[in-house]
């Protein structure tokens, strides 16, 4: 095995990854259902191929390539990430992880060593919840959390739902059950992945064993006012949402910083309607995005949301909407797993931290009900979710080599 041309493989395939965006030259926008997530599944699809893995695409829009064991009735080990991303963001986030897993199952079938259980690699779609505000869709499908009335449900910003949008695309989203893998037949879930934080890059730490991911809580808010003259309508006779609205986002924030152990809360979109320079608001719609490793933090900083929006609703005459988006509780990762990279970065003298992630990931999902283990890999001052994103090839392979013995003893080579 030699290190050189593993990077040199996870930068062709990268590289040739970034032609799929809808926005060229200002970041990589890939979002689920798209021309662009088309373009990189089947991309993604001749990779595994080409490494000789057995591929098939599942009803939410998973790709999957499978490289068989002895026995392929024993619980497998999978190994992936997400390939959609957000607007504008980066090359690397989630994208890397599947090309990663490739590359592992490459070196797996290069040693010629006979495997005892199924690799399988996974591609995931939907893991960011950028188009329709939820998240995890294809990891959640996999493990027979998303239904239906599920796709039904939830809609991007032109009003096309999930459900519409599927069928789109080409799947029948009536048949997303069969997206559901039996209980059991996952034994072991891995992902590597950017940090997406300055951790490892400002302390020139090659690698990150991540022992917890938080747990995470989003919101769609709606709050109803009514729409009056700006010049005409006294103050106290106005049903102001944007007044409300802002007093309540106004404390979020420091809630979280209340809770001083890296809790965080963010409102990231806001709408306001009719929008006018001169007209009093009538609606105004906002997120909320609430993380930690206690969940008991999110819970108390959403009631306090509710309640803070009782009292300006009480004062103000409005009313309001409180539309739950996502409820994921924190993961603790395998620390078996982690162990056992640990003894691989000693061995191979590759600097490490254990740290937890602060962003949410398909193992946050996986890992609720299945082991799972990440690895991070350094982001370049700690930009991600941006065109400025950046992570050396060479941090990729050398996280594929830690991975991949890893694999080789879970799967009893």
């Amino acid at each position: 095995m030699i290190i050189e041309e593993i990077t040199g493989r996870i930068a062709r395939d990268l590289e040739y990854l970034k032609r799929f965006t809808a926005t060229p030259g200002s970041g990589c926008t890939r979002l689920p259902f798209t021309k662009e997530a088309r373009q990189a599944v089947d991309f993604l699809s001749g990779l595994m191929r080409e490494v000789g893995l057995e591929v098939r695409e599942d009803a939410a829009g998973n790709v999957f390539g499978v490289l068989k064991g002895e026995d392929p009735t024993l619980p497998c080990v999978m190994m992936g990430s997400h390939y959609d991303s957000v607007i504008h963001g980066g090359d690397y986030d989630g994208i890397a992880g599947v090309v990663c897993a490739i590359e592992v199952a490459r070196q797996l079938k290069e040693s010629g060593a006979e495997l005892k259980k199924n690799f399988v690699v996974a591609g995931f779609c939907d893991e960011e919840g950028m188009r329709f505000g939820t998240g995890y869709f294809g990891s959640g499908a996999m493990l027979g959390h998303r239904d239906v009335e599920y796709c039904k449900k939830f809609a991007d910003a032109d009003g096309i739902t999930i459900y519409d949008a599927m069928k789109a695309y080409g799947l029948d989203p009536e048949k997303i059950g069969e997206a559901a893998w039996d209980e059991g037949s996952i034994g072991f879930f891995l992902e590597a992945h950017i940090e997406q934080g300055p951790v490892l890059d400002a302390e020139k730490v090659q690698v990150g064993l991540v022992d917890c991911i938080v747990g995470i809580q989003r919101y769609m808010i709606t709050v109803h006012g009514r729409a009056d003259h700006a010049g005409t309508t006294p103050m106290d006779m106005r049903i102001d949402a944007v007044e409300a609205a802002s007093k309540v986002i106004a404390k979020i924030p420091d809630w979280a910083r209340e809770k001083a152990d890296g809790t965080v809360a963010t409102t990231g979109f806001v709408r306001v309607t009719p929008g006018g320079m001169n007209i009093v608001a009538e609606k105004c719609e906002f997120t909320v995005d609430i993380r930690s490793k206690n969940n008991d933090n999110i819970n108390d900083i959403a009631r306090r949301i509710r309640a803070q929006l009782d009292r300006e609703m009480k004062y103000n005459g409005g009313s309001y909407e409180m539309d739950t988006k996502l409820v994921i509780e924190p993961v603790y990762l395998c620390q078996d797993m982690l162990s056992v990279m640990e003894e691989s970065c000693k061995a191979h003298h590759y600097s490490y931290r254990y740290l937890p992630s602060g962003a949410g990931h398909d193992s946050l999902e996986i890992g609720q009900s299945i082991q799972a283990a990440m690895l991070f890999v350094p982001s370049k001052d700690g930009r991600s979710h941006c065109p400025d994103e950046f992570t050396k090839y060479s941090d990729f392979s050398r996280a594929t080599v830690i991975m991949t013995e890893l694999v080789e003893k879970l799967l009893g080579k």
